[in-house]
């Protein structure tokens, strides 16, 4: 579309381009991109803080929910047609070809999970609100630097309804499995 600025259109890139670019080697298998509204967009890089974490929550997450659910780690969703982010983490529901036939969609998404250092403005702005348009139920964005869970549910015409702010010394369940009970100090570390 053309910018009141500029006459120029910009072209924006489907799901299907975009692995057709790296199928070709045009982006490279550790190319640290996402396809961000039909935009590539290069993430940020993942520093010890945020990887730790990662892992932290891999360890808690893996054991309290299989096999009631697929705990994804660092790979993609397929949104729309011209979005597939690669968030932190993903509990999907569970599927005997894990996926490999049909990629996940947002209503395989029980809950999205982005952890958030340098990030914290991009996800908690363009990555939630696409999350919510899209219709992911339940997105939990884990803040380093505040110390803190915030859980967004509900999605309702593109934005959650429902955010709770969960700080150290309080504990944050998936809506799916509330049987989980996970000690916000367990996550941060």
């Amino acid at each position: 579309m053309a910018s009141a600025s500029s006459p120029y259109e910009t072209y924006r890139f489907s799901v299907e381009d975009y692995h057709r670019m790296a199928e070709a080697g045009i982006l490279s298998e550790d190319a640290r991109v996402e396809l961000i509204e039909g935009e590539i967009v290069t993430m940020s890089p993942i520093g010890s803080r945020h990887l730790a974490c990662v892992d932290r929550l891999t360890e808690l997450l893996v054991p309290g929910v299989r096999p009631r659910a697929i705990v994804r780690v660092q790979g993609s969703i397929r949104l729309s047609n011209r979005s597939e982010p690669e968030p932190d983490l993903v509990l999907l529901r569970p599927r005997q070809d894990y996926y490999a036939a049909i990629p996940a969609s947002p209503s395989d998404v029980l809950t999205l999970i982005e952890v958030m250092d340098s990030s914290a403005g991009y996800d908690r702005g363009i990555k939630l609100g696409l999350y919510a348009r899209e219709g992911v139920a339940e997105v939990w964005l884990v803040d380093l630097n505040k110390e803190w869970i915030e859980v967004h549910r509900r999605p309702i015409s593109g934005v959650h309804t429902e955010i709770q702010i969960r700080p150290r010394g309080e504990s944050v369940s998936p809506e799916a499995f509330p049987d989980l009970v996970l000690a916000v100090d367990s996550i941060l570390g």
